[in-house]
């Protein structure tokens, strides 16, 4: 495996651990206002990421097949991704009002996780498995939208931990810990990469509803309803134009 790679399934881990080491330098979490920049900026890094580096690619890889059965495969796929993070919501969401001493609320984004860790490992080994179909601009601007999406996720762990009295260099290492998941779920997917080539319309389109996913009930609707909404709008163009002229340029 290229180092390329590896550092690109490692970047949504660095945006965890840059956000945790927050609880270093701050007491409270982040303003509202601060939040809702970063978050509709990481959405629509997000968004743009899911169009131009997986549902295109998607589309085109089930042109080239030739089978009606691979343009299904695209619905389907996109639906399937939105369907396994709305699962584990659903199983998740009786822990979500725990307050002993947010261990609760900590597993359960800790095992929120493991589907984006999935959806990376996706792209990822669709890229290896079908460089001409999918560059590696187009799998790292996925990377990067989940690793912009992770640093407000790492800073709010760490900083809900340190304010249930643990000291910060464990909030630290356990907010830090509560991403490490996501690689461990990449490279997982990577494993299994002999099976991604003839369902690669299929994985595209999922990693891509998945990411759709987090951006409809993780980033937008705090930021729109707690800070004014030209704040969010800005903040949304600025990260979908970004990630659109990254992956056009480099893709």
């Amino acid at each position: 495996m290229s180092p390329e790679v590896i550092s690109g399934i490692l970047l949504p881990f660095l945006g965890t651990l840059v956000g945790s080491a927050c609880v270093l330098f701050v007491n409270k979490e982040l303003g509202a206002s601060k939040r809702a920049a970063v978050n509709t900026f990481a959405a629509g890094v997000m968004v743009a990421a899911s169009v131009f580096s997986l549902l295109i690619p998607s589309i085109e890889q089930a042109k080239d097949s030739g089978s009606a059965l691979s343009f299904v495969s695209v619905h389907f796929g996109f639906i399937a991704g939105m369907g396994l993070l709305l699962l584990t919501d659903v199983l998740l969401t009786r822990y979500g009002n725990d307050n002993a001493g947010g261990s609760m609320s900590y597993l359960a984004i800790t095992i929120h996780n493991l589907p984006e860790g999935m959806a990376v490992g996706v792209v990822f080994a669709a890229f290896l498995a079908a460089p001409s179909a999918l560059s590696y601009a187009s799998a790292l601007a996925v990377s990067v939208g989940i690793a912009l999406q992770n640093f407000p996720e790492g800073a709010i762990t760490s900083l809900t931990l340190r304010s249930c009295g643990m000291k910060r260099g464990k909030a630290l290492l356990l907010g830090a810990l509560s991403g490490a998941i996501e690689p461990a779920g990449a490279f997982f997917t990577l494993i299994c990469i002999s099976f991604v080539l003839p369902i690669l319309p299929f994985l595209l389109s999922f990693a891509a509803g998945a990411m759709i996913y987090v951006v409809l009930t993780e980033l937008i609707p705090e930021s729109f309803t707690k800070t004014p909404s030209y704040v969010g709008s800005v903040c949304f163009a600025l990260g979908f134009s970004f990630m659109m002229l990254l992956d056009t340029a480099l893709g």
